[in-house]
């Protein structure tokens, strides 16, 4: 029986950062919609609309950079998913926390049922963030988070609403599985924490592991309108060494197809993006985690995996024999699978409120 209201099929607002060629929030919206009951219609938040169609050909999309044609789609929607990422947070601007909190509070004023699917709470700098996110979340029918922090804040501001925690809902995208190779993958970003000499020494180490049987070392822009100047500053710097330039290669992340088989034929992965460290090990590809921010760090102590924290000083020997021992070692797959299992704790929420919404 499809869900029906006045005569029409009940829609949803799939709202987050989508359409923006990042590959991490186009996993997390794959996964977000294949978990919505089908009797749905699905109207998303984009960008770029063209791309998300092609990743989700069964939605309709919203200018999400036009707040107010985001505003008029809730007149046309009897539901408001916030999916995936960490969109309550003021760490990328207060402009981005404003247009959400806007939207939460519309939806409210409404009475258009909201909710938060794989969600981190944060960063919250400005005492009036966490105020206004505080008591717009107190309206908010049903929140999974994506990490114990998130959850525990919630819990510490004593919101009366119901919430659930497990790992970041990307541990559930399918993968190919791991076959091997001899290409390293840099999926990096800039960061402030990294100083020039920070990148000698990280880029040291980097060519020192590359020329103990590597082929080529693939530097992946996984977010494309982020990642991709990455090369050409460091290039200009004068910071790249000559043997590792030569074994380098510069490569456009351009779908989820592609770097899921780029990795399932890696040597290892070196990851500063949260999603291209999940996806690399949900197949099993020998990852480790370069830490510039607490979601990466908690992701690959979940997963049991390498990390080190870019806010410590770095030395060359030892990141070269950690990323020696993750390249060797033994793998066993049974943490990653726990926590595949464990992330379905978000489609349960889920569906369990959209049944009852439909009802």
């Amino acid at each position: 029986m499809k869900a029906l209201r006045s005569g029409r099929k009940l829609r949803v607002l799939l709202c987050g950062y989508y359409g923006e060629h990042n590959l991490g929030d186009d996993a997390l919206l794959q996964v977000l919609v294949s978990q919505i009951p089908s009797d749905w219609d699905l109207v998303v938040t984009a960008n770029d609309s063209a791309a998300v169609q092609a990743l989700v050909p069964r939605v309709s999309t919203v200018n999400r950079r036009s707040l107010s044609e985001t505003i008029q789609t809730l007149n046309h929607v009897d539901a408001l998913v916030l999916g995936g990422g960490s969109l309550l947070q003021d760490g990328t601007s207060f402009k981005s926390l404003f247009y959400y909190l806007v939207l939460l509070w519309i939806a409210r004023f409404k009475r258009i049922p909201i909710l938060l699917w794989g969600q981190g709470l944060g960063p919250l700098q400005r005492r009036c963030s966490r105020f206004l996110v505080k008591h717009t979340l107190s309206g908010v029918r049903a929140v999974s988070w994506r990490d114990p922090a998130s959850m525990g804040l919630a819990q510490r501001w004593g919101l009366n609403i119901p919430m659930v925690m497990a790992p970041d809902p990307v541990w559930r995208h399918p993968s190919p599985r791991w076959t091997g190779g001899d290409r390293l993958i840099l999926c990096w970003r800039s960061t402030p924490l990294l100083d020039s000499k920070g990148w000698s020494v990280l880029l040291e180490a980097v060519d020192r592991f590359s020329s103990n049987g590597c082929s080529e070392v693939i530097w992946l822009a996984f977010h494309a309108d982020q990642d991709a100047s990455l090369w050409t500053d460091l290039q200009s710097r004068e910071l790249i060494p000559e043997r590792l330039c030569r074994r380098s290669v510069q490569m456009q992340a351009e779908s989820l197809e592609q770097v899921q088989l780029l990795f399932s034929e890696a040597a290892l992965v070196i990851a500063m993006r949260l999603h291209a460290l999940i996806l690399a090990a949900t197949g099993g590809c020998p990852s480790v985690a370069l830490s510039y921010d607490p979601k990466v760090k908690a992701a690959a102590q979940l997963a049991a995996l390498p990390w080190v924290d870019l806010h410590n000083q770095l030395k060359a020997d030892q990141l070269n024999h950690q990323w020696q021992l993750a390249m060797t070692a033994q793998r066993d797959g049974s943490q990653i699978e726990q926590l595949k299992c464990d992330a379905q704790v978000h489609e349960t929420m889920l569906v369990e409120e959209f049944e009852k919404l439909s009802a």
